[in-house]
């Protein structure tokens, strides 16, 4: 299994960054370069508890279809939203919000394990870790801006 720890630091209220972290419309500007659409599910506005979206995006030059579930929730402090169907073998990834000061410290706990047994922890290894951390990264520089200009 493979574990992603990224952590942000938003000027915004931690509403806001909550709010915009689970934005479908927000997500689909930020994973532009990857041409990540929501085809199913909530497809547009603002995921809650228990509610599904598929993306359909182009990675690694395939077109891959994700869907995940919000299987937990605590406003406004975290949401958890795991893969019901993919590539993956599994995905989970927490989503934490922290006031501190003026500011939100948004940090990303993505955890996977690839499919396909050693061929896959290589792919991993030398391509998927670095994809799906700047995946994030990008992501998160497009939540940055968007709960900083809430301001």
């Amino acid at each position: 299994m493979t574990t992603l720890n990224l952590t942000t630091r938003i000027k915004a209220p931690q509403k806001t960054v909550f709010d915009a972290a689970r934005n479908i419309d927000i997500h689909q500007q930020s994973a532009s370069p990857s041409k990540e659409k929501a085809i199913a599910g909530v497809t547009t506005g603002l995921i809650n508890l228990n509610e599904t979206v598929t993306w359909r995006g182009k990675h690694f030059g395939f077109y891959l279809t994700h869907k995940s579930r919000i299987t937990e929730m605590q406003f406004y402090d975290y949401f958890v939203d795991e893969m019901e169907e993919g590539k993956f073998k599994s995905f989970k990834h927490e989503h934490l919000f922290e006031k501190e000061n003026d500011f939100t410290i948004m940090t990303d706990k993505l955890q996977y394990e690839t499919p396909f047994g050693l061929f896959g922890k290589l792919f991993d290894y030398f391509f998927l870790k670095k994809h799906l951390t700047n995946f994030l990264l990008e992501r998160n520089k497009t939540l940055k801006i968007v709960s900083e200009k809430q301001l």
